[in-house]
Order: C-alpha cells, then structure tokens, then sequence
C-alpha cells in the first residue's frame, strides 16, 4: 500500500480532533505537517494547542510546523502557506478541516455567527485552496480534501439549521467545481464525512457528557483519508466519500476498533446529511 513519507500536508484546525488525528496517522509515514489553527495557548474548555499538535506529531514520526492561523484571514493563510512550501520544499495535500457550527434557526442565528461559519467553513476553504493550488500544480500527487457532506438537497437537512447547511454545502461546493476547473493539472479535490457521530470537542459541547461512547473515534476519519490521499489524484476527483463506505471498499470488516470501550455499533449516533 501506497504512504504519505516524505508528503507535506497543510492541515487546518489540526491542533485537537478529527485534523490532529488525520495529521497523526500521516506522522506514522514520516510525513511533513503544518499545523495549521489558532490555539496557541491553552484554551479553558478545549485540549490541545499548535504546539502540543506538533509534538505529538513528531513523537509519531513526522516532522511539524506549528503555524498560528485564522483561515478567514488572507495575509496569514498566505504567509503560512509560504512558510510551509519554503520549510518543506513544497506542499502536496491539503486538508481543509477548520470549520463552525451552530444548529440553529433563522431567528435564532445572529449575523455575527452566520458571519462566523461562513467565514471559516466555506470561505477558509476556498481561500486556502486558492492559495495552496500554485503549490500543488507542482506536487507529484496532490490532493486537497475536504471535511463536508455530500450535497443532499433533502429539506430536511436545511430546516432546521439554514445557516450552517449552506456553510458546510459551501466546502462541498468547492469540491465540485475545483475538481472540474484543475481536473487538467490533476489535483484531486474530494470530500469526506462521517457516517456517524464522531468523538471530538465539538461533539462533547453539542452532545453533554456521556456521549462519546455513542460516537466513533476519529481515528475513522484519519484511516478513511488517508486510503484517499493514496490514490492516484488523476483517477480519484470529485467524490462525496463517506468513511465506513470507502474503508469497506478497501478491505475493513472490523470496525470496532473504533469504538470506545463499552461502546455497541447498534447505540451509534448518526451524522448529519445522511
């Protein structure tokens, strides 16, 4: 099976959850990872900063790039990007996973948190993407990935939080068209989703204690991406791929290594947009 060694991945929000564990699992190939968030100090109610990300991902047996970034912000996302092509000598993944949320109404959504989640879901991704591209054009496999669903225009999946379904739909958005417009310089863009709920801080603050054992580790989401940023970017662009269906693909039958002790398949939560 095909690695990640020597790759360089721009990850963003990979300083807890979902992107650290994706950054980990590329460390374990002797991947290069900028790490990509804002928490450069201890947050009160959330683990982990840039710094403790980085030392994690080289006692893994990766090398890090601890860089502070507000991906709404366009100075700092370039000279981070710079920074990473100039440390590494280029950049050949990125993984758009920073994002917000809010499951709230219309009436109940402030502008300043619409403001917010579009802000850093959809605009962060389109800008990161564009200013990692010139970069990637000259990778040998590159890859962008982003955490988003597949567009389902169900409207289900709009009512009862408007705001943050076209928020997250903008990330999937960038998917479709990217994949199309840089289909000639194979630059695979592609996006993955959980089947169910996953055990992040997120998750914790959304769901109250407890509810982790109901949620699958995202150690799920780390394998199912890196089974994509192996593949061939010329052949494998423009999928919605969803975690357990791809690891099937590639040959997992036992998926309960990624549950928390105590936990049942049958007691998963679903994600949403499924």
């Amino acid at each position: 099976m095909a690695d990640l060694a020597g790759k360089t991945l721009f990850i963003t929000g990979a300083s807890r959850g979902i992107g650290l564990a994706i950054a980990l699992r590329a460390a374990r190939d002797g991947a290069n990872i900028a790490i990509a968030a804002k928490t450069a100090e201890p947050h009160p109610k959330l683990p982990g900063t840039i710094y403790t990300a980085a030392e994690e991902i080289e006692a893994a047996g990766g090398r890090a790039l601890p860089c502070i970034v507000d991906v709404r912000e366009e100075e700092t996302v370039e000279a981070a990007v710079e920074k990473t092509a100039e440390t590494f000598g280029g950049i050949d993944i990125l993984i758009n996973n920073a994002s917000a949320i809010s499951l709230t109404g219309t009436l109940q959504t402030p502008m300043k948190r619409y403001d917010l989640m579009h802000q850093i879901n959809t605009r962060g991704t389109y800008l990161c993407s564009q200013k990692c591209i010139p970069y990637l054009k000259k990778a040998d496999n590159p890859h962008v990935l982003n955490l988003s669903p597949p567009l389902n225009m169900v409207p289900h999946w709009f009512g009862s939080h408007v705001a943050y379904t076209m928020a997250k739909y903008g990330m999937s958005m960038c998917v479709l068209g990217m994949a199309e417009e840089f289909r000639r310089d194979r630059i695979a863009f592609n996006a993955l989703w959980p089947r169910t709920a996953i055990d992040t801080a997120a998750m914790a603050m959304l769901g109250g204690k407890g509810v982790s054992i109901r949620c699958r580790t995202p150690e799920i989401m780390a394998d199912a991406a890196h089974a994509i940023l192996t593949k061939p970017s010329a052949e494998f662009t423009g999928n919605f791929v969803i975690d357990d269906d791809l690891l099937r693909a590639e040959g997992v039958t036992d998926f309960s290594v990624y549950l928390h002790e105590g936990g049942k398949e049958k007691d998963l939560l679903p994600d949403f947009f499924l």
